[in-house]
């Protein structure tokens, strides 16, 4: 249980009041309460339960008794000391604490009656007066959403993913080709006594023919060492891995963002992804945006607006990164909000909070970017998606209908495992395709690093630049439905290569791109194909739209000029 509702100023008024006309019974309770101070729970129920039965309307006894109980997660012994306790004392901040309590046990009708015995009473305290709203807020909620369950069929993703450990925080690239996720794992050396067991690492798993997953498998010594690693979010175009360490020598705080690169089929030593982004404070979650550009995070940074806030970086090339930016009160609350994740569509957006109304512990919200470019108010993903108990690390795939996450279950194999399910319709991102290929020489086959660039042709603005994979060429980017793109490569010493999609009118809602480019060298009298010149219809006249390449072809010939 996260709190207590039940005010100290309130505890104060009746610890003073029953200590007038119950002073015996209030040395006793002090000593009891000393007891329960110095961790000497069982010591201190039997202390009190002795002055119930000498004074059974000393209220201060069922307190802290109720306390106790929660402490030892026994809801129901705590509910029922509230209620002996309100039936002896007609007490408004009784009620808000009883209500709050059954509130938890999912006993939303009892619940609901002791707020409106606390609404009789006028509160003058402007702390109780927030608790009340805000308690018949949450109580409201969740009534309407027991009553109104959301579709939710979790499948576990099986042995070759989930073991006998604990495996959680998934990421998947938007071809749902890779998986990575966090297992924690047994220490081969506990360094000394008070060092953990266990050690976060990260293992991956690659989809087979049949559909199915292979077995997970350690990451290696680039990117795993003896501390902890997790939280992690794969590039869409599975070529950039951005990740949590902790206890690092290269540290700046206690945990940091850092990077690794692929190369082919390997990858690349980790590193610090640096100032501002990482601090002396602790930097986590993060999520890289489909094109590349914008990198979100949880940090519990100052300057933030609750304890544990999300934040943006936004790209500024060559490994640099601007001074990060709070994502405002319409995701950051004054508790914790954090795991964010951005869906491909770069319109998406997932996190967690323990602050936002929800069905109890921290829940999964989402947020969509509104047309001037603000994230909208968060929407919780519903019951029974949420419960009372804490769920977070929600990822989407591209096209939008699956949602990975981790939770422990009967059906598991272990303690956390790894499952999905299909999302419901409301809760969906914009459908989002892509295009994937490789990269090479057209004589000799040899696959090349090229520089490619995604530019949406009715506003010519570069949605996604990057560079295929130097080791074997491929590469891929992802194509949000409903517009139309130019695909341009190119190299240093061959001619560029273009291509153009029409998504706005595309009837196949799951089609995606697979090509071969074949990169020609600059020759004399080599053709070049423009695949992105369009004419109005039975007309000799450009489109605008032919503008984008008509100068990739100026500034083509002004540098390759014989």
């Amino acid at each position: 249980m996260k709190k207590f509702f039940f005010t100290f100023l309130f505890f104060l008024i009746i610890c003073f009041s029953f200590s007038q006309n119950h002073k015996k019974a209030m040395t006793f309770y002090n000593k009891a309460s000393e007891l329960y101070r110095k961790g000497n729970d069982e010591k201190a129920v039997k202390k009190l339960k002795e002055i119930i039965k000498k004074d059974s309307t000393f209220i201060p006894s069922y307190i802290l008794l109720a306390k106790i109980y929660m402490k030892h997660n026994n809801v129901n012994a705590s509910i029922n000391m509230y209620e002996k306790a309100a039936r002896i004392d007609d007490n408004p901040s009784l009620y808000i604490n009883l209500a709050f309590l059954e509130m938890n046990a999912e006993r939303f009708q009892d619940a609901k009656k002791n707020i409106e015995k606390a609404k009789k009473y006028k509160i003058y305290e402007k702390e109780i007066k927030e608790v009340l709203y805000d308690l018949d807020n949450k109580i409201n909620f969740r009534i309407k959403a027991k009553n109104n369950p959301v579709p939710f069929v979790p499948v576990n993703l099986g042995k070759n993913i989930n073991t006998r450990n604990s495996e959680y925080l998934p990421t998947i690239t938007a071809d749902e080709k890779t998986l990575i996720i966090t297992v924690s794992i047994q220490k081969k050396e506990i360094r000394n006594e008070n060092e953990s067991k266990f050690q976060e690492d990260f293992f991956i798993s690659h989809k087979l023919e049949d559909g199915s997953w292979s077995r997970i498998k350690n990451m290696g010594n680039k990117i795993n060492t003896q501390n902890n690693e997790g939280a992690q979010s794969i590039s869409a175009d599975g070529q950039y891995l951005f990740f949590t360490a902790c206890g690092r020598r290269d540290g700046k705080g206690s945990c940091d963002i850092y990077i690794s690169k692929k190369n082919g089929d390997a990858w690349g030593k980790a590193q610090n992804i640096g100032a501002p982004i990482n601090t002396h404070y602790w930097e986590s979650q993060p999520s890289i945006s489909s094109d590349g550009k914008t990198l979100y995070f949880a940090s519990t940074r100052p300057d933030g607006i609750g304890k544990m806030d999300i934040w943006k970086s936004v790209s500024l090339g060559n490994g640099k990164w601007s001074y990060p930016k709070n994502l405002g009160r319409n995701i950051n609350t004054k508790g914790d909000d954090y795991s964010p994740f951005i869906h491909t569509d770069n319109q998406t957006f997932y996190f967690t909070s323990d602050s936002w109304i929800g069905m109890g512990g921290s829940d999964i919200f989402l947020s969509r970017k509104n047309i001037k470019g603000f994230w909208e108010a968060p929407i919780n993903l519903g019951y029974p998606i949420n419960t009372p108990k804490d769920e977070s690390s929600l990822i989407v795939n591209a096209k939008g209908d699956k949602a990975y996450f981790s939770t422990s279950r009967e059906d598991g194999f272990g303690q956390m495992d790894i499952y999905s399910f299909d999302l419901y319709e409301e809760a969906r991102p914009i459908l989002v395709t892509y295009v994937k290929g490789k990269v090479f020489d057209a004589k000799d086959k040899k696959v090349l690093k090229a520089r490619f660039e995604l530019i949406d042709l009715e506003s010519s603005k570069i949605i996604v630049e990057s560079n295929s994979n130097p080791g074997n060429g491929e590469f891929l980017v992802p194509l949000v439905k409903s517009r139309n793109y130019a695909l341009n490569v190119s190299k240093k010493g061959y001619l560029f290569y273009s291509e153009n999609f029409s998504l706005k009118n595309l009837k196949d809602s799951e089609k995606i791109f697979l090509m071969d480019i074949p990169m020609q060298k600059i020759e004399r009298n080599k053709k070049i194909i423009l695949n992105n010149i369009f004419f109005d219809e039975n007309s000799a006249i450009l489109k605008k739209t032919s503008n984008v390449e008509l100068n990739k072809l100026l500034k083509f010939m002004k540098k390759n000029s014989f």
